[in-house]
């Protein structure tokens, strides 16, 4: 830039202070997201603070649906959403994963200063979100009875399950898309924006519950409705919302383009991603249909433990997704050290959270499952059982396992987060359930403490990895010349 043009550009902003408050909180707005400078523990915070909002209002609105429907609709109502949730979670396990490759090379190209490849991935990413979306309802559409049978459903709640799946998986469009932008801004390092983007939904969510479950009488397909539709709204904001700031993609329709290398590098950290996810609720699907085994009470305990365990693990699943965001800036602008004192501090930060909400789900347990099921003693007593040995020390665990899961996709080593998913899901979770449960005959009991250790294998595993160094010379990206990240 030459010196005529700085002492114009200074004048200009002399002449109008409006411009240059507006200057100022564009670059201020800049230094915030980003994440290879400044302090790591401030930074890992600041970025993680709006991520768990989101993550505690998203878990909410779910939450939401489970205490409108059992409260109208009964224990009937509680096991369909249980067992319907199971298969949503995997399809958001898909969406997740894909555009999770995203984030990481936005990230690693923010890092490096290459807004080509910022635009690039934008577009690849949309453009395979669109045609996943469309695969995966298909797919869904096809298999979710199947599943409920050999899952052994109620037969009680098997039309509520069937209706709610339905209309989900008819929105998983919905669903990608707004991962896909929440993605994207995680990538640039704005975790702000999709807190406000899932406030909307939850607001949304949560009024059309009440009219739709409550004054309607729709039963669980009313809440199906209003969890579709507010994803929609939430969507249709979120794009709205890039359109008016200055984004490095500009939405037009010619930019939607599939780059060849960029849809390489995307699935080559986003599918093993959407594997190790779809692995683990596969996992909590089969462990669902276990506990089905036991009576529509078990099923609905479960369902209703699994819910608050989810929302108590919601800190931890912040600051890893921001472990990763940040990990992938400073991959990106190859500071090894950033990323090795980034990753330390954010398992610091994920056991110290999780300690905190295990206490407070052990000194509440009774009175959070009664906020679900008031009436029944034997899912209130089931309930309390499940967090007594599913929200303990286990959890401890389960906090550096995410810590080192994020790390390694941050630095686009998402094959031994996949690998650790199986050893978590297939070869503990599962395998120690059903013998305890089915042939040691220790009950649904023995499936609840097969939950509880299996963390364990895959944190050592994952220990192992970022001490061993071998990711230090990892690299995902190209660097374009001139980049800040460029050997």
């Amino acid at each position: 830039m030459s010196a005529a043009f700085c002492y114009a550009e200074g004048a200009l902003y002399r002449g109008y202070p409006l411009l240059f408050l507006f200057r100022k909180d564009f670059e201020k707005m800049k230094e915030e997201q980003n994440l290879t400078t400044g302090s790591v523990p401030k930074k890992l915070i600041i970025f993680a603070l709006p991520l768990l909002l989101a993550n505690l209002l998203q878990s909410f609105y779910s939450i939401v649906d489970m205490l409108v429907v059992g409260n109208i609709v009964g224990e009937t109502g509680l096991a369909a959403i249980s067992n319907a949730s199971m298969i949503s979670f995997i399809i958001n396990s898909i969406c997740i994963g894909v555009t999770m490759g995203g984030t990481v090379l936005i990230a690693q190209y923010k890092g490096a200063n290459d807004e080509q490849g910022q635009s690039e991935t934008v577009g690849t990413l949309f453009a395979i979100s669109l045609i996943a979306s469309f695969i995966v309802t298909i797919i869904g559409l096809i298999v979710y009875k199947p599943l409920f049978h050999i899952l052994n459903v109620p037969a009680v709640s098997m039309q509520d399950a069937c209706e709610y799946m339905k209309i989900i998986c008819c929105g998983t469009v919905f669903v990608f898309g707004y991962n896909a932008v929440c993605s994207i801004m995680k990538g640039f390092g704005d975790s702000k924006s999709p807190l406000y983007f899932v406030a909307i939904a939850t607001v949304v969510n949560v009024i059309l519950d009440l009219i739709l479950v409550g004054l309607f009488n729709m039963g669980t397909a009313g809440a199906a409705y209003a969890t579709i539709f507010s994803q929609g709204v939430s969507l249709f904001v979120s794009i709205i919302h890039l359109k008016r700031k200055k984004f490095v993609f500009d939405f037009k329709i010619k930019n939607f383009a599939i780059k060849s290398d960029k849809l390489i590098t995307v699935l080559k950290v986003g599918l093993p991603t959407a594997i190790q996810m779809v692995i683990v609720n596969i996992s909590y699907l089969l462990i669902t249909g276990m506990l089905n085994y036991f009576g529509v009470s078990v099923a609905a305990a479960s369902g209703v433990g699994l819910k608050v365990n989810t929302f108590a693990g919601m800190p931890c699943w912040a600051i890893g997704q921001a472990v990763t965001a940040m990990v992938g800036q400073n991959a990106g602008a190859n500071d090894i050290e950033r990323v090795r004192k980034t990753t330390k501090i954010g398992l610091y930060l994920n056991v110290s959270v999780t300690l905190l909400a295990i206490i407070i789900v052990q000194l509440f347990a009774e009175q959070i499952i009664m906020l679900f099921e008031p009436e029944s003693q034997e899912v209130i007593k089931d309930g309390v059982l499940y967090l007594r040995m599913c929200c303990g020390i286990n959890s401890l665990i389960y906090a550096a396992m995410y810590t080192f899961d994020s790390f390694a996709i941050g630095i686009g080593s998402a094959n031994v987060a996949m690998i650790n998913a199986l050893l978590d899901a297939v070869f503990v979770r599962l395998s120690v359930s059903w013998v305890l449960a089915f042939v040691i005959h220790t009950g649904f009991t023995g499936i609840y403490i097969g939950q509880a250790v299996s963390p364990v294998l895959p944190a050592i595993v994952g220990l192992i990895y970022f001490k061993s160094k071998s990711w230090e010379k990892k690299k995902l990206i190209h660097y374009a010349e001139g980049s800040v990240g460029q050997p």
